[in-house]
């Protein structure tokens, strides 16, 4: 009877594509006897790229072990499990690659692909951060322990990158010793910059629940949504404490942040980095419209943030260039209060790095038009959310639900 063996393997990147580095584990199915621990830094490459390595390394040991084995790989990666079990189509020639690799280290139907939950995949994550902070601290010598114990080849091949990796768990295990950082506000630091994030008012689009993105059909407000920017500025005018105002690109933002700076008497700056994100050729049309035109995207879509609508951005690609204009607004407006007029993911993308969660809990936010969200941003690097859509302002409004 063939061995059978479990892969768990996963990879990831900070800043994606940024640093990133692969993990994998590789156990006895039958006894769960961990059989080797496995990880390597990558240099700035994508989450699908590291985790596509971490499945790589995983088979290729696994086939070390035993090439007759039968194995289950597990990955919290939608995208690559779909993918390698060949229910979704690999699009991008790098990832083609990659799956080519990782289909060559066993003969057909000995392989299987299961997705798991994150927390189910915590020793291959675990992994991947090792060794991403090992190698941000100048420590990048691969992980290969076998039965618990560094394999012979590691051992041989350079007794200070020995040394390192022994370092860099003895920062690591430190910095897990020391107290968690002051609480926010509870120590003297210089002020921070706030962001009120505001989404703008409605559209005939947004009235109609259609998607509408950057490169799109740039609609200008509707007449509720001039309503609700009225409001919004009513609120503002009467807290008394924006010092700045910044707009996307996109008509309806500019529209909107103009109603509140001429209640402000304040210019409107336009950063382009707030745009909406690109939805390609589903702009316009509503979510039934998409599930019966693109049934496999759609579903690809919601499965991976890293994922773009046909022609369009992913959230991930859309995240990047948020994040790079937060920086750069940071970096401009130290200490002072600015009013950002954006939209659903841009907003979105800027509460999950605030608070430290995962991109895909975009999914789990809802925005109102002209809502406000504060965001504040430290010197030292901390960041902390002090509202999420308030939408007080806009009670006497008729407003239909969701818009």
């Amino acid at each position: 009877m063939a061995r059978s063996l479990i892969v768990e393997a996963d990879g990831g990147s900070r800043g994606n594509p940024g640093p990133a580095a692969y993990g994998a584990v590789v156990r006895d199915a039958t006894t769960g006897a961990l059989l080797a621990e496995l990880a390597e830094y990558l240099g700035e490459v994508s989450n699908n790229v590291a985790e596509y390595r971490g499945a790589i390394a995983g088979l290729e040991h696994a086939r070390e072990i035993d090439p007759e084995a039968v194995v289950e790989v597990r990955l919290d990666s939608k995208l690559v499990v779909e993918q390698m079990s060949g229910r979704w189509q690999i699009k991008h020639p790098d990832m083609r690659e990659l799956a080519k690799r990782a289909r060559a280290a066993f003969s057909p139907g000995q392989v299987t692909y299961v997705w798991v939950p994150r927390a189910e995949n915590a020793a291959a994550d675990a992994l991947v951060n090792e060794m991403i902070d090992a190698a941000l601290t100048g420590q990048s010598s691969p992980i290969r322990r076998l039965d618990g114990i560094a394999a012979e080849d590691e051992l041989a091949e350079d007794v200070v990158g020995g040394i390192e990796v022994e370092h860099s768990r003895a920062v690591i295990e430190e910095a897990a010793a020391k107290p968690p950082r002051v609480m926010i506000g509870w120590a003297t630091i210089d002020p921070p910059t706030y962001t009120v994030m505001a989404r703008h008012g409605a559209t005939e689009l947004s009235l109609e629940k259609r998607f509408s993105g950057r490169g799109g059909f740039d609609a200008p407000l509707a007449p509720l949504g001039e309503r609700q920017a009225e409001a919004l500025a009513f609120e503002l005018a009467t807290r008394r404490d924006i010092e700045r105002i910044v707009a996307s690109p996109l008509l309806r933002t500019r529209q909107t942040a103009q109603i509140v700076a001429d209640a402000l008497g304040l210019p409107v700056e336009v950063m382009d980095g707030f745009a909406e994100c690109g939805f390609g050729e589903w702009d316009g049309r509503t979510f039934a419209e998409v599930r019966e035109m693109w049934p496999r995207e759609l579903e690809e879509w919601l499965s991976s943030t890293a994922v773009a609508p046909p022609g369009g951005e992913s959230f991930e690609a859309c995240q990047s260039r948020v994040l790079g204009a937060r920086a750069e607004l940071v970096e401009r407006y130290p200490g002072e209060r600015v009013l950002v007029v954006a939209h659903v993911t841009p907003i979105k993308v800027m509460v999950a790095h605030a608070v430290g969660a995962p991109l895909d809990s975009l999914y789990r936010m809802e925005l109102p038009p002209c809502s406000l969200s504060a965001l504040a941003w430290f010197p030292d690097g901390n960041s902390s959310m002090f509202s999420f859509a308030e939408a007080a302002h806009l009670r006497e409004l008729d407003t239909p639900d969701g818009v």
